[in-house]
Parts: structure tokens; C-alpha cells; sequence
């Protein structure tokens, strides 16, 4: 089967794209949006809306397979690729990218999404994280369709992986709006949450700590109540450096505080990502491991995720081999194609690091349900619930289409067996 045209589409994300340094610096909320200039390059606002493309693969047998770039929420921001705008994007793939997919035969995924992931235009450059991640999604699914498979069974068989037999553990963010959607999210039963978007010391923090104390507790009590006997969600909070910044970066106290969380939380589990931001990829790691060092020698269970300054495949295979976080967040659009994704889980899962297929809430319906198939096919600790911040929609989208998969995988046995006795009766009778 081959590819037999390139069409391309520009969409919207489930989110927008935050200029991170303009909020660190001082910019104001304003209701959804934000005030003051934009510092980042790219930005014309502080907050603007989150921008795709479609790529849409036009297979010879008139199928069609897509994929959506996107970029995070926090585009150009901790050593990311620039922003992402669709109009400066599309012309690109029209002219130097869709010639190069015409025409190209579905045999491998793995080496059609190595090749463009890694393909260089004529200046040396390589294409933006967003273009790569769409693009192999699109051949993603475009090769399922070409083999009458699903992703999930396509990455399973190339990568040789075992596939999922029950849900991924779905982790669910709450945005600002930590309370109510925290309610959502504990009535829709998500196995993990809040995410809880703490990023400002004073007023989410706490000077002390004592605003994100409160919040566990008053969490673990809405567990108890909204939830049912045997309900044990995991509390997975991102605090976006800020305990460093109110702890003076002193790992024994930032631990001894760890140690409070940790009792507000029990008997639930605790999971706190980005516990500090040091700037740079070598301090946040040396960091990361006295914390954890630290939390060991105290017996405190709290484990920490890495997330800043462990973007690409190749910041995920240092984290690793470091050992210096219990769990490593793969935010799927920093790491270009899928194949990173694929990669990353797999390295993550056979050195005993835990494994998170994460993302951002400013991508699509469509690269979420491409990354369900991907969480079947590796078996991530747990799957972030996305695009968006009001628990709802991405919760919907993520469960939803690994219910469906779900299904289909169960019943492929019996599938087949129908599909061959029917290609049977349609055998043509042989001459004599």
C-alpha cells in the first residue's frame, strides 16, 4: 500500500500557548487571558490560542490516515523549539515534506517515523518537535490502516512489546481550577490527579508550604467522601519548581516538608513532579538526586517525577541511567516523533524507572487517541488525560478510545475467524 497524496489543515488545540517567561517575569491574569508584553520570541501576546496542523495521508485504496502537530503550552520556554504557528508551518509541509511522503510504501513504521524524524531540510536544519509528532502519527496510521490493524497491534508487533489487557492508569489534570475539576476527576473515579498547577509560590504554595497542605488534606477528605471503599487514586502533583524557591533549594528541608505532604496525603500515595527548577540540566539532575537521596534516608515514600529540563529522548535516557527521580515524565510533543515516545517508555520500564506518557493539555483529540494506542502497546505506570484543563473532555477522549481498542483487541481472535470463513465462501472456483 502507498501513500498517494498529502493534505494538510490547520486546527486548534485544546489549550493555549503561555509565554512562561512573561508569567514568571509578572504578567497578570485577566480573567483567561493574561496582561502585560510578551517576552518570548514569537509571542505576540502573553496568552495566545494554541494553533495545529492536520496531516492527512491519502492512502491508494482511498483511506485516509492522519495525525496533528502541536507544541506544549509552554512553547520556546526551557530549551523547547520556538513557537508554533500554523501559518508558518504549512507551507513547509506542502513543499519540502509531502513530496518526500508521496509515493512511499507501508511496510515499516518504525522506519518510515526514524526517517522523517530525523529527515534535515536543505539549510542542516531538523523540522520542528510539532511537525515531527504529527507526522508520525500520520504514518502511524496510515501503516494500521495499510495492515487492517490497530496502532496499538502495530506498535506491538514492530517493537515487540506484550499488548495491554486492561485500562492504563489515567491521570487527570485540574488546571487552576484545582478544587471543583479535582471533584471531577475523583467522581469519574481517574486513577491519578490533580496535576494541581502549582506554580506560584505566594498564592499556591504557600511561603511555607502551608497552601499546598491544606490542598492534599482537603484532597484526601474529598477522596473519602465523593469516593468508595477500595478508591485509591494516586496524588500526582506538579509544583513547577516552587518548593525549591520556598525551601531555599535545601534538600533536608524540602524533604522534612515532602514528609508533611506525605502524612496529609496517607493512606493515599504521593507523587510530586518538578520539586525544583535549577536552570540547567546537569544542576537539576545532581539536585534531583540528593532529594531523593535525602528522602531515602528519612524513610519518606513521596516519590518525585522529572519533568523540566527532561524533554527529548536523549534528557530521558540521562534521567534514567541517573536514577535520580522515581518516575520521568515523557511529554510526547517535546520528544518530536512518537517513536521517541515508544522509545522512551520502553528504556524508562526495563531500568525500573516509572514511566509517564504524558503530554500537554494544548494538544489534540487526535495525538491523544494516537497515544492511548501507544500506552497499550507499552504499558506506561500512567497515561496523562488530555487535551485541556477541565478534566471532562480529556477524560472522555483518553478513556474512551482505550475502551474502544480495548474491545477490538479482546475480540481479534474471533474476528479473524469470521474474516476467514467469509474469504472462504468467496473463493473463486478454480478452472479445470
Amino acid at each position: 500500500m502507498q501513500i498517494s497524496n498529502v493534505l494538510v489543515a490547520p486546527g486548534l488545540t485544546g489549550f493555549f500557548f503561555d509565554d512562561q517567561q512573561a508569567i514568571k517575569a509578572g504578567a497578570k491574569a485577566d480573567g483567561a487571558a493574561y496582561t502585560g508584553n510578551p517576552l518570548t520570541p514569537g509571542f505576540s501576546r502573553v496568552r495566545q490560542k494554541g494553533e495545529s496542523i492536520s496531516v492527512l495521508l491519502v492512502l491508494e485504496d482511498g483511506q485516509i490516515a492522519f495525525g496533528d502537530c502541536a507544541a506544549v503550552q509552554y512553547s520556546g520556554a526551557g530549551g523547547r523549539d520556538p513557537l508554533f504557528l500554523a501559518r508558518d508551518f504549512i507551507p513547509l509541509i506542502e513543499q519540502e515534506i509531502a513530496p518526500k511522503l508521496k509515493g512511499r510504501e507501508l511496510i515499516s513504521f518504525r522506519e518510515l517515523a526514524g526517517e522523517f524524524d530525523h529527515f534535515q531540510r536543505e539549510n542542516g536544519e531538523r523540522l520542528h518537535t510539532a511537525l515531527r509528532y504529527g507526522i508520525t502519527q500520520a504514518l502511524l496510521d496510515a501503516v494500521a490502516k495499510s495492515s487492517g490493524l490497530t496502532m496499538a497491534e502495530v506498535v506491538s508487533r514492530e517493537y515487540g512489546t506484550t499488548l495491554a489487557g486492561r485500562p492504563v492508569p489515567i491521570f487527570s489534570q485540574t488546571g487552576d481550577d484545582r478544587h471543583s475539576n479535582a471533584d471531577k476527576a475523583i467522581l469519574k473515579r481517574a486513577q491519578v490527579l490533580p496535576h494541581g498547577l502549582i506554580n506560584n509560590v505566594e498564592t499556591k504554595l504557600g511561603k511555607k508550604g502551608e497552601i499546598l497542605l491544606e490542598y492534599v488534606n482537603w484532597l484526601k477528605h474529598r477522596v473519602e467522601k465523593l469516593g468508595e471503599p477500595g478508591y485509591r487514586p494516586v496524588l500526582h502533583i506538579d509544583v513547577y519548581g516552587t518548593i525549591g524557591q520556598a525551601f531555599d533549594h535545601d534538600a533536608g528541608r524540602m524533604a522534612d516538608y515532602l514528609g508533611r505532604l506525605e502524612k496529609a496525603a496517607s493512606p493515599l500515595k504521593l507523587r510530586i513532579e518538578g520539586p525544583m527548577d535549577m536552570g540547567n540540566k546537569p544542576g537539576q539532575m545532581q539536585a534531583l538526586q540528593e532529594l531523593k537521596a535525602v528522602l531515602e534516608e528519612k524513610g519518606i515514600g513521596t516519590e518525585i517525577v522529572a519533568d523540566e529540563w527532561c524533554n527529548t529522548l536523549e534528557d530521558i535516557i540521562e534521567f534514567v541511567d541517573d536514577r535520580c527521580a522515581h518516575m520521568v515524565q515523557i511529554k510526547t510533543p517535546d520528544l518530536g516523533g512518537i517513536n521517541n515516545t515508544i522509545e522512551a517508555v520502553l528504556y524508562a520500564k526495563a531500568r525500573g524507572v516509572g514511566a509517564y506518557l504524558g503530554g500537554t493539555c494544548n494538544e489534540t483529540d487526535r495525538s491523544a487517541q494516537v497515544c492511548v494506542h501507544i500506552a497499550l502497546a507499552t504499558q506506561p505506570d500512567q497515561m496523562l488525560a488530555k487535551p485541556g484543563m477541565g478534566v471532562d473532555e480529556g477524560y472522555m477522549i483518553v478513556a474512551n478510545e482505550m475502551e474502544r481498542t480495548l474491545a477490538l483487541l479482546r475480540a481479534r481472535p474471533r474476528l479473524k475467524q469470521v474474516s476467514d470463513r467469509r474469504q472462504k465462501r468467496v473463493r473463486p472456483k478454480q478452472g479445470i
